[in-house]
């Protein structure tokens, strides 16, 4: 039996707006299957074009942030969030990126155990702060962050990054967003061992 991938309706991909459909095949080609975030969001096309502009904005930008430590970001918040899509669907780009098959369980579990850097430490260290109590954030969280080669520039991009996946968070919980089955073994395995 498969659980639906939302419990909110899904539209099909021949009854989408084209741009979101060519967004979707885009995807698709790329990675071999379709994420359940873009079916998911789907349903409601303003909403999709804004979170992935935004999305696309914050993760694929030029940063003192390696592609990598985004996904660290994504991954510890998304686990403090107890969201299983971002857990399982960033985890499995964490694992590629870093090319490290542990890196992403240790990173949603407890970051401050992970074989990560300290200045990785110190990244997640903010971003939990962002996520969990971004009221109490002052200089003293910019000042470690400078400590570590980070830019105000940067910080701004950790706090984007896990204000973002919040939202996401929140609406894959709301929408009970099932991670595909094709995330769980990505980046475990080398690519000539499988």
């Amino acid at each position: 039996m498969t659980s639906p991938i939302s419990r909110y309706p899904v539209p099909s991909l021949e009854g989408l707006p084209e741009d979101l459909r060519q967004r979707i095949l885009e995807v698709q080609e790329k990675s071999g299957f379709v994420p359940n975030v873009f079916l998911a969001f789907s349903h409601r096309p303003d909403e999709f074009r804004a979170f992935f502009a935004y999305h696309d904005a914050l993760m694929l930008r030029p940063s003192g942030i390696s592609k990598g430590e985004k996904e660290m970001i994504v991954v510890a918040t998304s686990g403090a969030n107890n969201c299983l899509y971002c857990v399982v669907a960033h985890g499995a780009i964490l694992r590629i990126y870093e090319k490290n098959p542990q890196i992403a369980d240790q990173v949603a579990v407890n970051y401050r155990k992970a074989d990560i850097t300290a200045r990785q430490k110190t990244m997640l260290d903010f971003a939990m702060k962002i996520c969990l109590d971004s009221a109490s954030v002052g200089d003293a969280d910019f000042a470690a962050l400078r400590e570590h080669g980070f830019s105000d520039e940067d910080a701004w991009d950790i706090g984007a990054i896990t204000a973002l996946f919040g939202l996401s968070n929140r609406m894959a919980n709301l929408t009970s967003m099932r991670p595909n089955d094709e995330f769980y073994s990505m980046g475990r395995l080398p690519r000539n061992a499988k």
